[in-house]
């Protein structure tokens, strides 16, 4: 899944969709991943980056993971 070419993000978690005028905050984590979804890294990647570098087993990442996409795509954010 790919973060839509459109969203703006902020470092500090803040997200903009200008297609619809909605706006979210996010976490750290999650604004670091937004960063690498950006930057057009994988989805392992990515995951492989927050195992590195978070204190988080790989089956919590997964649930974490399945939980956060679903709500960037019910917030219309992601390129399916």
């Amino acid at each position: 899944m790919k973060l839509k070419a459109n969203i703006a993000t902020s470092e500090n978690g803040f997200i903009f969709n200008p297609a619809t005028g909605d706006s979210f905050t996010s976490n750290t984590i999650a604004a670091e991943i937004l960063a690498y979804m950006k930057s057009g890294e994988s989805e392992a990647e990515i995951k492989k980056k927050i195992l590195d570098h978070y204190d988080v087993e790989s089956n919590q990442l997964e649930r974490d993971w399945d939980d956060y996409m679903l709500q960037l795509k019910e917030a219309n954010l992601l390129d399916l």
